[in-house]
């Protein structure tokens, strides 16, 4: 398989410009998704509620291009601005933009650190996983991106089905958070269909920057990190999650492949 040393080696000039192309896609589509749910939030047209679950739920989505890059390393200098962007994010930035990002997504409990906490996790996440795979493992992205989308999508369906649906409790203390059976059949069901729809893409579909895989195993790859993903984040406490869910997921289904 070839590793990043061997891309960098072959790498050339016309590379480098469709790589410069999605890298612009990539901030266009990720200004978007913050910049529209914070006008909209500052018009209060929306709820602080609805437009940190709307940036949640679409931004990180831009992982979806990281496969693309024929030099992923861009996608490592992508996540890493993003995240520094996040850190600056606070009630009493220099920055205007990063202030009203803060004032228009942050949540109550932020208010004693003064800055996006829980973003924060999550940027650090993406950035973590997508950095060790793209120097580690280049040619199988789609095991972080599998981890990712299940924190993005999975754990916000997993928290609003158990609140309108959840009848059946689960009480672990250590958590501090209360969860419910349905709760984590929804994470369980959604975390499936995710990672069999991101591993067929890039591993069947079109594994044009990635190592094949066959149906047979997508479908078990999909069972494994679903499994385990429900698992982890049923354990988890509710401020970490946006860490030890696709951080721990992850590992959980890149080691178990090294032995099938």
């Amino acid at each position: 398989m070839q590793t990043l040393i061997g891309i960098i080696n072959d790498y050339s000039i016309s590379d480098f410009l469709y790589d410069l192309v999605l890298v612009g896609i990539a901030y266009g589509y990720v200004l978007i998704t913050i910049l529209v749910p914070v006008y909209l939030q500052k018009k209060n047209m929306i709820s602080k509620f609805a437009a940190r679950k709307i940036v949640h739920l679409v931004t990180g989505l831009v992982v979806l291009i990281v496969p693309y890059f024929i030099l992923p390393l861009h996608a490592v200098f992508i996540a890493a601005t993003l995240t520094i962007a996040v850190y600056f994010s606070t009630k009493d930035s220099s920055v205007k933009q990063l202030q009203e990002l803060y004032e228009s997504i942050g949540e109550e409990a932020e208010e004693k650190v003064g800055r996006l906490q829980g973003p924060l996790f999550y940027s650090i996440s993406i950035t973590l996983l997508i950095t060790l795979f793209v120097l580690f493992a280049p040619k199988q992205l789609y095991f972080p991106i599998c981890g990712i989308l299940i924190m993005i999508i999975s754990d916000t369906l997993a928290s609003v089905g158990g609140k309108k649906f959840g009848r059946i409790k689960i009480h672990i203390a250590y958590t501090e958070t209360e969860r419910t059976l349905e709760g984590s059949l929804v994470f369980l069901i959604s975390a499936f269909l995710l990672c069999f729809t991101a591993f067929y893409l890039f591993g069947v579909l079109t594994p044009v920057n990635q190592k094949a895989l066959s149906i047979e195993t997508v479908f078990l790859y999909s069972v494994i990190t679903a499994s385990a993903g429900t698992i982890i984040e049923l354990l988890s406490p509710s401020n970490l999650d946006d860490l030890t869910v696709p951080i721990a997921t992850t590992i959980v289904i890149y080691l178990l492949a090294l032995f099938t």
